[in-house]
């Protein structure tokens, strides 16, 4: 049984902390966060120790993981922290908004051998999982096209924005880790953005909706659709275009069951309206994945360098928004 300790006890804290007590082989342990209430809220869920303190994580040795999900600035001194303490770590995105950051901390622990994962879940949904193996496996012939679409059902508060980096790196991160797992490596980006939704995002200094055009090492061509809010719900979908044909998967809803009438055809219940439902398997096979590879002495994928690449597209995009210029991807 592995033993884990778990920062953060908001509202992906709480997705984490149901997936560990889910799984077979892990227990929670230890969960932290300085807002006392919130983790005193998840250790009375599941009968775990709730602290204000980090050390009673980092210094218990009968911790052999730590989940990351607590704010965005928290990270890296969290990640290099529970390295140093030889625990493997489970990072929520991204590593950090600043880049040289992100290269400062892997300097602080490359030659620790540590186990660090970092949690672009998409990659263990099951139909975005089966569509990469597909066309890794050539049933397309060769990528072409690969089109991302991710909108979110409505715009974040004012003041998650404020903090947040940005589009690109709050939100479009996922989608960049998402062409990455399709294409390998991205050598141009371009990005236009615009204000269409709520005019806060814009006194951030931010957009809520975005095209983002990627090219891969390849020459695949790959575009990027997001939006802040989306009326009929989650919106995600990806479509794979390729020399011998065509995948896509599609929304979900809570059912297959369809109705058709003499007002319509066709018609299905609602998407499901966030990431909490629409990925909820992938939270749990990513745990999984992380358990494995412990278990079997394995490195994790995603890990800290796909962190690193997924955040240099969201800088490049960012750059491209403010130039107008396609911004050139080095290795």
């Amino acid at each position: 049984m592995l033993r884990f300790g778990l920062f953060g006890a908001g509202r992906i804290g709480r997705v984490h902390a149901a997936s560990l007590a889910a799984h077979p082989r892990t227990e929670l342990a230890v969960v932290h966060d300085p807002v006392e209430v919130a983790a005193h809220e998840i250790a009375a869920l599941y009968g775990v120790t709730p602290t204000g303190d980090a050390d009673a994580i980092l210094g218990d040795r009968g911790i052999d993981a730590v989940i990351i999900a607590s704010p965005t600035p928290t990270h890296v001194d969290l990640l290099t922290a529970c390295a140093r303490a030889g625990k493997a770590v489970l990072c929520e995105k991204p590593i950090d908004l600043d880049l040289a950051r992100v290269d400062a901390c892997w300097e602080d622990i490359k030659g620790l051998n540590a186990t660090v994962m970092v949690g672009f879940n998409r990659r263990f949904d099951p139909t975005f999982g089966e569509m990469r193996d597909r066309v890794a496996g050539g049933e397309i012939g060769r990528l072409e096209q690969l089109l991302i679409t991710s909108r979110d059902p409505a715009p974040a508060p004012a003041a998650y924005i404020a903090s947040s980096g940005g589009l690109f790196r709050d939100m479009t991160i996922h989608d960049f880790d998402m062409a990455r797992f399709f294409l390998g490596e991205v050598v141009e980006v371009q990005a236009i953005g615009a204000n269409l939704i709520e005019p806060y995002i814009a006194e951030a200094g931010d957009v809520d909706s975005a095209v983002v055009s990627m090219r891969g090492a390849g020459g695949e061509l790959c575009q990027i659709a997001n939006s802040r809010r989306c009326t009929f719900g989650y919106d995600q979908r990806v479509e794979a275009f390729g020399a011998d044909g065509m995948l896509s998967a599609g929304n979900q809803t809570a059912t297959s069951v369809r109705w058709s009438g003499a007002s319509g055809t066709e018609t299905a219940a609602p998407y499901l309206n966030f990431f909490l439902d629409r990925y909820a398997t992938a939270y749990r096979a990513e745990l999984d994945h992380l358990v494995i590879c412990m278990e079997q002495g394995l490195t994790p994928s995603p890990g800290f360098a796909d962190g690193r690449a997924a955040l240099v597209l969201a800088d490049a995009a960012t750059e491209s928004m403010k130039t107008g210029r396609v911004v050139r991807v080095g290795s």
